[in-house]
């Protein structure tokens, strides 16, 4: 059975009282009771539901019998995100059903590290590209940023023993050499990242028919940034930064601008549609050739095309294919880490 989805409309004043806050001020808030109910047998969750919505008694019935569904995941903030909620939610109050639960979640993403390092998306009974190591959407970077935060006894965590704190560092070292394993090397020189790698020769795979191996003009930034993040960083580390910035500075996309236009015709009412604009500032592109480092775009039917246009409009509306993704990246977040790194190189 699967629950409703419902999401409230406001009384924030209210929910504060028994949640959090996930951002600005006046935004939703979780509700640890909520997240708490959805945590599988496994010391996972699944994804898509939501953490802000009160639970009736019938529903809290409901997930009990579903705690050994085989869904838990990182995808979509799966995952690190409820450990994170629940954590903040044992330091304001004390309760150990929550002090468990992060627990029972640490031991679950520890216990799903691969051997070479990386996380798949979905453990421990994913199929198919779910089992690889999966960069897609952040999922990876997610799962490595809180464990660091958890290894370096940060503000939530410090009520964890020393003994976890340190298996999760182990796990973070093991998660950054998967990175830089994984970097893509094209005629010999450093690039990025695809969405998804191979599980054991770490190369660029599959994911859905329309996410063809590649390089990612999107995925890759988080990787990046995370790497930016690491205290004193390695020769290897700093190599794997500059390579990748400078593959984005070659990659941008420029003089053209992505436009959503209105079209009644149209299922969804709207298309996108790229548009000459020499004033435009850069996009990048989602999907890199790895062969000729060209944009491409895809439908389901898995043929790559060189323009948006070509793709159905299902998938040319209900996906990001192009994007500033990279910009802030080249501007601000850069430019920064060098400032803390001057004599890396």
């Amino acid at each position: 059975m699967r629950l409703p989805i419902v999401i409230p409309s406001g009384l924030w004043a209210v929910l504060f009282l028994v949640g959090f806050m996930t951002g600005a001020r006046g935004k939703a808030v979780h509700r640890p009771e909520t997240v708490l109910a959805y945590q599988r047998d496994c010391g996972g969750w699944p994804k898509n539901y939501d953490r802000t919505r009160e639970l009736s008694i019938a529903e809290r019935e409901t997930l009990k019998r579903e705690r050994l569904t085989p869904d838990a995941t990182i995808d979509n903030g799966a995952t690190y995100t409820e450990i994170q909620i629940l954590a903040q939610a044992f330091t304001r109050g004390g309760d150990q059903r929550f002090r468990r639960a992060v627990q029972a979640g640490i031991n679950y993403l520890l216990a799903g590290q691969l051997p070479g390092g990386g996380w798949p998306q979905r453990f421990p009974k994913g199929r198919g590209y779910a089992t690889q190591i999966t960069f897609n959407d952040n999922a990876m970077v997610g799962v490595l940023r809180l464990l660091k935060r958890i290894a370096d006894g940060q503000r939530d965590f410090d009520f964890l023993s020393l003994q976890t704190r340190e298996r999760c560092g182990k796990a973070v070292e093991r998660g950054i050499l998967c990175i830089l394993r994984c970097q893509v090397a094209v005629g010999g020189k450093l690039t990025v990242w695809c969405a998804q790698h191979d599980r054991e020769t770490f190369l660029p795979c599959r994911a859905r028919s329309y996410e063809l191996p590649s390089l990612s003009g999107s995925e890759s930034v988080g990787i990046v940034r995370f790497l930016m993040e690491l205290e004193d960083p390695s020769p290897g580390v700093v190599l794997a930064i500059e390579s990748a910035v400078s593959w984005f500075e070659k990659s941008k996309v420029t003089g053209i601008r992505l436009e959503k236009r209105i079209d009644r015709k149209r299922a969804n009412g709207f298309d996108h549609v790229v548009v000459k604009d020499t004033k435009a500032p850069p996009l990048w592109a989602r999907f890199y050739d790895l062969k000729s480092n060209q944009p491409f775009f895809c439908g389901r039917d898995g043929i790559a095309r060189r323009s948006l246009a070509e793709i159905p409009h299902e998938r040319r509306t209900g996906y990001s294919w192009l994007g500033p993704y990279a910009r802030e990246l080249l501007t601000e977040d850069f430019p920064s880490w060098r400032q803390r790194n001057p004599g890396k190189r």
